[in-house]
């Protein structure tokens, strides 16, 4: 498949960026019309998977997270990636409901809403080196 765009912006993983995240996303996928509903949705994965990062992957500390993203024809491919700690439980880290950080407003429901949003999503993790989410949202109704 033909890449038509890509982009590749890294920023540091704390909670003011997660919004940042999210209006990129939108505004790259924006390049071939996509519907509100389209753009909502990637940018509610996006922002669940940055979260992910910011929550997850750097414990005590800040870390760097990577977005990028690939517009190929009728479809987008985002991918969201950190340096952390990596998921030592990938198999059970995908199951709704499952979080590591028990006691706060946490609902372990990241990875069910980004399965949920996107068209296919994919996770690689290996323990000490990081974690890549690459999500594919596929265009019912782009138009150039």
């Amino acid at each position: 498949m033909k890449t038509e765009n890509k982009m590749e912006l890294s920023f540091l993983g704390i909670s003011e960026n997660e919004g940042f995240a999210r209006v990129c996303a939108g505004a790259f996928a924006a390049q071939v019309n996509p519907t509100m509903e389209e753009i909502a949705d990637i940018k509610t994965a996006v922002s669940e998977a940055v979260t992910n990062v910011i929550v997850h992957a750097y414990p005590g500390e800040v870390g760097k997270v990577v977005l990028r993203g690939a517009l190929q024809e009728d479809q987008l491919v985002i991918e969201v990636e950190d340096y952390g700690c990596g998921i030592p439980d990938l198999e059970s880290a995908l199951q709704p409901f499952y979080t590591t950080v028990a006691g706060e407003e946490r609902s372990g429901m990241g990875f069910t809403v980004m399965q949920t949003f996107m068209d296919q999503m994919f996770v690689s993790s290996v323990v000490g080196q990081g974690t890549k989410v690459t999500m594919v949202k596929k265009f019912q109704k782009a138009k150039k």
